[in-house]
């Protein structure tokens, strides 16, 4: 891992980030077979361990680490942006599902290794693309032979709850390492070079797509939005252009979406999908079908979100695809389910969340600009009811 793609000579079309090589490393098999999991973790924080995709792409770092708690943190990127420009519950799964499962690992002994069966998210507050610094610490619930439970709060730059999360994992049977990896190991820990690059990670390059004005929100029904970005006649959003993440059909309370399954997805276990990702790749669906029941004017509040992962993903490069459809559609809440299909069309995983209806209320964080010209303002597009 490491290389980075240049444009042909003369090439006039920019390699989408997505599709350029990938950033980061994959777990040391001798860290992991070696060092129990509270001491792994660490190594993250001293350079032994270099951190994976996700610390380049989004900005996701490990910042603490003590036993049965972990902190990390993501910054609030307008990368992140939908086309509401307030950044989705659902995108917060990139920020807790990796404290959820390190805080657990602290418990493990050496070359064990586990997986997240679930995960759960209630929003309390709507996050801005501000590029603040949002925090996670988790906390272990519960440890068993087989089982551990364990909760996160994710706070924004000034301390204000914005989620809370819960997970359940499951530990997986210990890995027969050969003995002299470990010896090896424990005698010559590793210290990695540090790769420089010919530019910036995405999240610090300028942003790519467009927040769609309250202008557009006021005039179209969220089906006609989804459309508009579906068809090209709305600029696709920043999100679309980190992730690859596209609409491919929309119907009023179903929605279809694609994503390419690449490395810039890993988790740090090479040749795994991060369940963070699914788990946001399944909330954007679901969060779209209920957009869809939407007239023009209305807002979405985020209220929670439940993600099942029934089987891990490989980097293949091929879409993923995710279905989202309402379940229930009342005047003032919304609910849906979602389904995310690997490109052999098995089930990945599954989902389901509810969302506050808001007639009335700024759907976006560009607010009309006055005739005098002044610079759009932040809007509370997505508050709490």
């Amino acid at each position: 891992m490491g290389s980075e793609s240049q444009p042909a000579a003369g090439s006039e079309v920019e390699t989408p980030i997505y599709a350029e090589p990938v950033r980061g490393s994959y777990l040391d098999p001798g860290l992991f077979a070696s060092l129990p999991g509270l001491e792994m973790l660490r190594a993250f924080l001293d350079g032994r361990q270099l951190p994976p995709p996700g610390a380049h792409l989004y900005g996701l770092r490990i910042t603490e680490v003590d036993p049965e708690v972990v902190t990390f943190e993501m910054p609030a990127s307008p990368w992140l942006s939908p086309p509401v420009g307030v950044i989705q519950g659902a995108a917060l799964a990139l920020l807790v599902d990796a404290p959820l499962g390190c805080a657990f690992q602290t418990t493990l002994p050496p070359a064990t290794p586990y997986t997240t069966s679930e995960m759960s998210l209630s929003f309390i507050h709507p996050v801005l693309p501000d590029g603040g610094m949002l925090t996670s610490t988790a906390r272990v619930v519960h440890t068993g032979r087989t089982i551990g439970l364990t909760d996160a709060t994710v706070k924004d730059q000034a301390g204000n709850l914005m989620a809370t999360a819960s997970t359940r994992l499951v530990v997986l049977p210990k890995i027969d390492f050969p003995g002299d990896l470990v010896a090896q190991a424990l005698r010559n820990p590793p210290h990695p070079h540090v790769p420089t690059w010919p530019n910036p990670d995405p999240t610090d390059r300028p942003v790519q797509g467009a927040v769609q004005p309250q202008s557009v929100f006021d005039r179209l029904s969220g089906l006609e939005v989804m459309r508009g970005c579906m068809t090209g006649a709305l600029e696709a959003p920043p999100v679309s252009h980190l992730f690859g993440l596209r609409p491919t059909a929309v119907e009023e309370g179903t929605t279809t979406w694609t994503a390419p399954s690449t490395e810039w997805l890993c988790s740090p276990v090479e040749g795994r999908l991060y369940g963070g990702f699914l788990a946001f790749f399944a909330g954007n669906a679901a969060d779209g079908a209920i957009m869809s029941t939407c007239e023009a004017g209305t807002a979405l509040a985020p209220v929670d979100l439940k993600v099942y992962f029934l089987r891990p993903v490989a980097p293949h490069g091929e879409n993923l695809t995710a279905v989202g459809r309402v379940i229930h559609r009342g005047r003032s809440v919304a609910i849906a389910t979602a389904e995310v299909h690997d490109r052999d069309g098995r089930l990945v995983a599954t989902a389901i969340s509810s969302s506050m209806i808001l007639p009335g209320r700024p759907a976006t964080i560009i607010s009309p600009p006055s005739p005098d010209g002044p610079q759009p303002e932040v809007s509370p597009a997505g508050s709490e009811a």
